[in-house]
Parts: C-alpha cells; structure tokens; sequence
C-alpha cells in the first residue's frame, strides 16, 4: 500500500494567520508555489490559502492584500489526510472534498503536501485523469 508520506512533497512552509496576502504571495513567489497551509499561533493547521483566494476572495471584493491577513480567508476544519493513509484514502479526500491539495499531517503536525502533480506522478494516467475530472466537475 502507498501512503501519502510516500507520494507528498514533504516540509511545507506555512504562512501566519496573521501574516498579510501581500507577505503570503510573496511566499508563494519565492517557493514558486500556487497554495500555502495557513499555520495558527498555536502551530495548528487553520487552513490551506491560495493564489486564487487572494484574487477572488480578497482583492476582487475590495480587499487590501497590505492589510487582510490570511486568516481571514481560513474556513471551517481544513481538509487533511494522515501520513500514514492510503493514496487511495487521499484520492477519496480530494475527490469528496473538491481540494486540488491536500495537507499531509501526522499527528498534529504538519508534515506535507499532496497535489495533483503528486498523484499524478504516483498514480496511472487513467487513474489521475479520472481524479482531476471528479474534482474540477462543478458541484
């Protein structure tokens, strides 16, 4: 059996839930990535924010990235998988849940990251394309 720890891109950088969008697209710049676990003053995973969050949700609205911190932008229990899981486990997650990533948790700790790219090195072409197709297919 695969298990996530095995599939994730390990030793993900989280960005502050008090740190500003502008601090965070600047991290997702310089670690030439698309999403950032948002990381609580307790170390717990708050969420998981990305790129288009911060157009979306923030900027388009009126908001100003110098000044919305990315906590703001966290909702509900983010969605992770255990390092220990199955990929298939983190397949039925991602589908079920329309996440493109995936924080990789072992414990309370945050030890990962798995996307799309992840699975679709892991997996057969048939097997990943039925996943991207079941996540992006509109609710």
């Amino acid at each position: 059996m695969t298990t996530a720890r095995e599939i994730m891109t390990p030793g993900a950088e989280c960005v502050g839930e008090n740190e500003t969008l502008v601090a965070a697209a600047r991290k997702m710049r310089d670690l030439d990535v698309g999403a950032l676990p948002i990381c609580g003053e307790d170390n717990r995973l708050k969420g998981v924010l990305t790129d288009r969050d911060i157009v979306v949700r923030s900027i388009a609205e009126g908001g100003d990235p110098a000044t919305a911190v990315a906590g703001q932008l966290a909702q509900g229990k983010p969605v992770t998988i255990g390092a220990d899981d199955s990929i298939e486990e983190a397949l039925r997650t991602m589908t079920e849940h329309k996440v493109r990533r995936l924080p990789v948790i072992d414990g309370h700790d945050l030890v990962g990251m798995i996307s799309l790219a992840d699975i679709a090195r892991a997996l057969p072409d048939e097997a990943t394309g039925r996943t991207v197709e079941e996540i992006t297919q509109p609710s």
